[in-house]
């Protein structure tokens, strides 16, 4: 007796694919270009057009081994693999899983969309100078890459090496738009562009620049809520609203320098049965900088941020000694408990660049049996923080005490660096005061995602 076919399998949409017609142009143009890059605002869709091309490739592709990277292997799993919904595991829904493949985390698939052969998926970090190391001597077929101004250069270049053998040798980018000297344009993206101009681009360039305007499943309101959360005078705005390739010049914190009253509060302003904690942030002083204490208390979990004290120590580097620091700083903690429930006052976040001041002060905050715990400070990337404190100041989260002179001459002042053109660098030359801003952001840095999922959209 015959037996019957097997019928091909079923399975519901359960992907609510929605696209603009820019967006469906990029996607239909990556099938026939090799290279393939989606630049331009924040929330404008960039990363799930890649997404579905890479893995309509993938169902067809004859090469095994294909790589995802992003700045952090972490990054590459949740932007890439799981992409809120939209990712590569979601795609072939039924037909992967997770795992290891020779020691690399890995998606393996295997399913009705591949024809039941195995394709593998290797997700990598990309963003450390020895990033690289962990794809030498592998060969892949396909490449996708979010967020590739960020990874390493010497990763990029190892990644495009790894694919040269492959059958199907395709790269899909994504990025907002960065520093227009950064060399991300400068040795690729301007590179290509110059090429498919010239027709010397074999293989095919596909390039296309969005904004969060054009992504139809955002609503009008939403996309004003994400445009409030950013400070119209900062680099930020113009970079991840605007979508310009624009360079760090002048003020950073533009808004704070023209009307520092603005974010000014009195301390009877402050309601301190809301304070759920307060932060120190502690820089100690280098060849010609001063050691700085700055105390942030959070308001209602993470919903402000109000600078309540500060203090600075007069004498750079072998003019001051390690008792003067320790002494200093108990005086500073006992003035807060003056002011607010110690209980409150729970972590001192210190420059881990100087261990052996940071035991000496823990051993003296335990003999002046203060509550407060003396860590290692949490260095979130320098431009993150930056970012942070715009994005507060523009939503009306960022208030100063009047007494806090420090901090207030200090983002009155801080200005990016002119002399470097090809990245956004903080001037530090002794001209601003960047000690305080250090220890403003080491009271911050560690509670940089929370502060940012109260303001409401995650951006």
């Amino acid at each position: 007796m015959e037996k019957k076919a097997k019928k091909p399998e079923k399975r519901k949409k359960t992907i609510p694919y929605r696209f603009g017609d820019k967006h469906k142009k990029y996607i239909r143009n990556s099938e026939v270009c090799m290279i393939n890059v989606a630049e331009g605002a924040v929330r404008a869709g960039k990363t799930v057009d890649n997404v579905l091309a890479f893995c309509h490739e993938l169902k067809t592709t004859k090469d095994k081994i294909h790589l995802a990277s992003a700045s952090t292997l972490g990054n590459a799993k949740i932007i890439l693999g799981d992409c809120n919904g939209f990712g590569i595991e979601h795609f072939f829904r039924g037909q992967c899983r997770w795992g290891k493949y020779k020691g690399n985390e890995a998606l393996i698939i295997k399913g009705i969309d591949t024809g039941f052969k195995t394709r593998i998926v290797i997700f990598s970090g990309a963003m450390l100078a020895n990033s690289f190391k962990s794809i030498r001597g592998n060969s892949y077929g396909m490449w996708i890459a979010t967020e590739i101004n960020l990874h390493c250069k010497s990763f990029v270049q190892e990644a495009f090496n790894r694919s040269i053998a492959a059958q199907k040798r395709k790269v899909w980018w994504d990025l907002n738009p960065d520093n227009p000297k950064s060399w991300i344009y400068t040795e690729y993206i301007d590179e290509y562009e110059r090429k498919q101009k010239d027709g010397t681009m074999l293989g095919g360039y596909n390039y296309e620049h969005f904004t969060i305007d054009d992504n139809i499943n955002i609503s009008e309101q939403r996309k004003a809520e994400v445009k409030s959360q950013y400070d119209p005078t900062s680099l930020w705005y113009k970079r991840d609203i605007l979508g310009q390739r624009i360079a760090a010049e002048g003020l950073i914190f533009r808004s704070f320098a023209n009307d520092p009253e603005k974010y000014i509060i009195s301390e009877s302003q402050l309601d301190k049965s809301k304070i759920t904690s307060i932060q120190i942030g502690i820089d100690f002083g280098g060849n010609k900088s001063k050691t700085t204490f700055v105390a942030t208390a959070f308001i209602d979990g993470f919903k402000k941020l109000v600078v309540v004290a500060d203090h600075k120590i007069e004498g750079g580097k072998g003019e001051i000694s390690p008792d003067t620091i320790y002494a200093e700083f108990i005086k500073f903690v006992r003035a807060l408990y003056k002011r607010f429930n110690p209980i409150l006052i729970k972590f001192a976040w210190a420059d881990n660049e100087n261990q052996a001041v940071i035991n000496g002060l823990r051993v003296a905050c335990a003999r002046a049996r203060l509550l407060i715990k003396v860590v290692d400070c949490f260095k979130a990337p320098r431009n993150d923080r930056i970012s942070l404190l715009t994005s507060l100041m523009s939503q009306g989260r960022f208030f100063v005490l009047p007494c806090c002179k420090n901090v207030i001459g200090s983002l009155s002042e801080q200005i990016w660096d002119p002399k470097i053109p090809d990245r956004d660098e903080r001037l530090d030359d002794g001209t601003c005061d960047i000690d305080t801003a250090d220890a403003l952001e080491y009271s911050f840095s560690k509670f940089i995602k929370p502060l940012i999922s109260a303001g409401g959209e995650n951006i």
